[in-house]
C-alpha cells in the first residue's frame, strides 16, 4: 500500500483538492447558481430562452 501511495502522490493530491474544492462549493451554496445558469443554456440550445 505505501508503494501504491508513493508512486501516486500527485494523483491523490488532486483528487483530494478537488474534492476540497467541490465541498466548499456545495457549502458556500454554488449548486444552485450552477444548475440555474446549466437550465438556461440549455433552454437557449433548443430555442426556449
Amino acid at each position: 500500500m505505501t508503494t501504491f501511495l508513493r508512486r501516486n502522490r500527485a494523483g491523490l493530491l488532486l483528487v483530494l483538492l478537488g474534492l476540497a474544492l467541490t465541498a466548499i462549493g456545495v457549502w458556500r451554496g454554488e449548486v444552485e447558481v450552477v444548475l440555474r445558469k446549466a437550465v438556461l443554456i440549455c433552454m437557449e440550445c433548443i430555442g426556449l430562452g
